[in-house]
């Protein structure tokens, strides 16, 4: 098995990723370059494929130190490493994957499955502090028509998820789109509770099937 320095320069994983760019390596020349080098023993390229195997047996969620380390010529301070800059990239892609809220209609796809129910559904919509979606939490299931609720329901989701703000939302069977009285004070409450939490609501969506929805933020009624 080469090592790096048996390559021709044009053929090593630093200058292949210089000239061609990141996506032009395998996944072996990227764990390489990551892991950095090898022993006289253990062979970089071998541990890359060590490595590789791993990763295609496990979930990236299931990977830890443990069963990298065990991996000859790996080590705890290498698997340290690994586990750091999986980590990273992890981060960094979830945080993009995530929906960015900047108008009520980036929700709705979020709401779909709940526009059909025959009773209202609650949700709560946990967001950070760019507006990214953290989670959608079922947070009440109420009668056909009313869905009594409480703040501490609301928060307490958004307290678990160390959310910066949230939106609210719930579905009327009925088709009718427009808030109740109940709606406007339930969302009064909701926005006291949030400026006393320092949480704060940024909208109040009532939505029906066939895709019709009502905005309090967009109405100027929050």
């Amino acid at each position: 098995m080469k090592q790096i320095k048996d390559l021709y320069e044009k053929d090593k994983p630093r200058e292949k990723l210089i000239l061609k760019g990141s996506s032009a390596l395998s996944n072996r020349e990227l764990i390489a370059l990551i892991f950095g080098s090898g022993g006289k023993d253990h062979p970089l390229m071998t541990i890359s494929k060590e490595i590789e195997t791993l990763l295609e047996d496990e979930k990236l969620e299931a990977l830890d130190i443990r069963k990298l380390s065990v991996i000859p010529g790996v080590g705890t301070s290498k698997a340290c490493q690994i586990m750091a800059a999986f980590e990273l990239a992890k981060r960094f892609y979830i945080e993009s994957e995530k929906p960015l809220i900047k108008t009520p209609k980036d929700l709705l796809p979020l709401l779909k499955d709940y526009a059909e129910k025959k009773q209202e559904h609650f949700l709560t919509i946990t967001l950070d502090g760019s507006r990214r979606v953290i989670n959608v939490h079922l947070t009440f299931i109420g009668t056909l028509n009313y869905a009594p609720l409480h703040p501490r329901e609301v928060f307490a989701a958004a307290c678990t998820d160390r959310a910066a703000s949230i939106i609210v939302a719930h579905n009327h069977p009925s088709g009718n789109m427009m808030p109740s009285d109940e709606d406007k004070l339930m969302t009064k409450r909701l926005r006291e509770a949030g400026f006393m939490m320092g949480i704060e609501l940024l909208d109040h969506i009532i939505f029906t099937k066939g895709g019709g929805f009502f905005s309090f933020a967009g109405n100027g009624i929050l």
